[in-house]
């Protein structure tokens, strides 16, 4: 896989101290994060890059070991822990009174700085309001808290002799975005400058509905341009330059291949294609992006993640919808608890219509019709219970559409090692569909039923236009449902995030160019594309158990 330079970090923290869990947990899941936890500060500081301390004024007195470690070039990155007490002057900075509790807008006070790069011009943090006050003029203000009509220090940064440090009042290390910052911040104390560079993107294949979305996403994306598209098909390379006026045509994978320009390649061609020129362009040291499922079987995928290790290139798939504002609406929930410990699992997906005629419909070229949209629905379903698969259990139906070679329905039943069930349905032979999401947990339960939705246009002759909504497309309603004390069960809408676009895109080039965990690890989409194999054996046996040993 890609590799990014080790960072050897020492986090100074007492064993029962919960608050920072979250933020460990985060750095503790990026591979070439060095992570060590003490109780006490070590004797020897060497071994390490950067230290965090989280009871900081714990050292205002004796911090002599400390500030050696800074001057000699190494990073201190201190918090300030809900108390007005002095920190090491080092920080050039010290923390004012306790105010009251709050959910902080805080911005940076430079929207150009690196450690800004593809984030929210504001994030919103709940915690207790402390302002630093800088006592140093060389000290830098890095995030501010915008209260009361002032701009209030809320972060810090300072150059030391050979090294830097840091310090921070904010609390809220469970909010993704300060733990991005927390880690871009941690990379510079260690003297690994994030990179600015711009990575250059091709398309290989370009249907129009994704090569569009992805050039689109690209183009959304700091650190990422598009460079070119490649096809077979010359519409399709005509179409690229007419959505994209400056994109670089290729008419062979070949070509692109060739071309020493190009950092990135996202292949967007059908499934049965995908291991094949993924592994072509890693052999030319290009990293991969690669559509949904990842490829058909796992022999496929373990060549393509050998030939990623080998050429140290980075490689994913393309699981966008782990961004879907409902699939993220249930994660919040069950990491709050709201319905206890989950341990059933239904989705589903369909109606009663004739499948396309296109590839999708296909078997030896789709993989067969749970390798579309279970490529989706069973990437969220790992995501959701993330235990090891025991076994996986499959039917399929054919019985109406005979002009295809896909199954008209399949059903795929998986068992986890904790007991945990999950179900995923696709079927072109549901007059009557099921709910989207059907989640049962020991507290409580999760529904969320389909949307069929319409827009109207006025016409003047015709007098309007209707235009129906994918059901696909649009946000199910999400209802939680909870035991009450009383023994009546309580119903009530789940909140719903704010729904973005190209999110996918600005983890890649997170990930990329600063080393941060993709959000849909490879090793997720390749246990999709094992049930999927497990699923098929299963199926092709009349519905067996299979066993899984992956």
């Amino acid at each position: 896989m890609i590799l990014h330079p080790p960072i050897k970090i020492l986090f100074v923290v007492d064993k029962e101290d919960s608050s920072l869990q979250a933020l460990l947990s985060y750095l503790g899941s990026i591979h070439h994060v060095d992570l060590t936890l003490e109780v006490r500060l070590p004797r020897n500081l060497s071994p390490y890059d950067v230290i965090a301390t989280a009871n900081t004024a714990a050292f205002a007195k004796n911090n002599e070991q400390l500030v050696k470690f800074v001057h000699r070039g190494g990073g201190w990155l201190g918090l300030v822990r809900l108390s007005d007490r002095p920190i090491p002057q080092i920080f050039g900075a010290q923390p004012d009174s306790v105010g009251s509790e709050a959910e902080l807008r805080v911005l940076f006070k430079n929207s150009n700085h690196p450690l800004a790069i593809r984030l929210a011009e504001a994030i919103y943090l709940q915690g207790f309001y402390q302002a630093l006050k800088k006592t140093a003029e060389e000290t830098e203000t890095i995030l501010y808290a915008d209260w009361q009509y002032q701009h209030s220090p809320v972060l810090v940064h300072r150059p030391a002799g050979d090294g830097q440090v840091a310090c921070t009042t904010l609390q809220a290390c469970d909010h993704p975005a300060f733990q991005q910052i927390l880690y871009r911040l941690l990379c510079q104390l260690a003297g690994r400058p994030l990179s600015r560079r711009t990575l250059e993107v091709a398309l290989l294949g370009y249907p129009q509905s994704i090569g569009k979305t992805h050039g689109l996403g690209i183009e959304a994306t700091t650190g990422l341009s598009l460079h070119g598209a490649c096809d077979l098909d010359e519409r399709r390379l005509e179409q690229a330059q007419h959505d994209f006026p400056q994109v670089k045509i290729y008419d062979s994978a070949d070509a692109l291949a060739a071309d020493p320009e190009v950092d990135l390649v996202i292949v967007a061609t059908p499934p049965n294609s995908h291991a094949n020129l993924s592994l072509q362009m890693m052999a030319a040291g290009k990293h991969v992006v690669c559509e949904k499922p990842l490829a058909i079987n796992g022999k496929e995928t373990a060549a393509m993640v050998q030939m990623a290790e080998k050429q140290k290139v980075h490689l994913s798939c393309h699981q966008n919808r782990r961004w879907d504002v409902d699939y993220l609406a249930i994660r919040q929930a069950l990491n709050e608890g709201l319905i206890g410990e989950l341990f059933y699992l239904e989705t589903f997906v369909g109606g009663f219509n004739h499948p396309c005629g296109y590839w999708h419909s296909h078997d030896e070229i789709s993989g067969g019709s749970a390798y579309d949209w279970g490529a989706h629905y069973l990437d969220w379903l790992v995501s959701l219970i993330p235990h090891q698969v025991s076994a996986v259990i499959s039917t399929r139906q054919n019985r109406v559409w005979h002009d295809v070679t896909n199954a008209d329905q399949e059903r795929i039943q998986i068992r986890f090692a904790g007991g945990q069930e999950g179900e995923f349905i696709h079927s072109d032979i549901a007059a009557v569909g099921k709910p989207k999401w059907y989640l049962l947990g020991t507290e409580g339960a999760i529904v969320g039923h389909w949307r069929e939705v319409s827009t109207y246009e006025i016409d003047p002759v015709l007098y309007f236009h209707q235009h129906d909504i994918p059901a696909t497309e649009m946000v199910p309603d999400l209802t939680l449902h909870r035991r009450h004390h009383t023994g009546q069960i309580v119903a009530q809408k789940l909140a719903l995030p704010k729904r973005e676009h190209y999110l996918f895109h600005r983890n890649l080039a997170d990930h990329l160019l600063t080393g941060e965990p993709m959000v849909a690890p490879l090793e997720d989409s390749v246990r999709v594309v094992e049930i999927l194999e497990a699923a098929a054996r299963s199926a092709s046996k009349g519905g067996t158990v299979e066993v899984f040993d992956g």
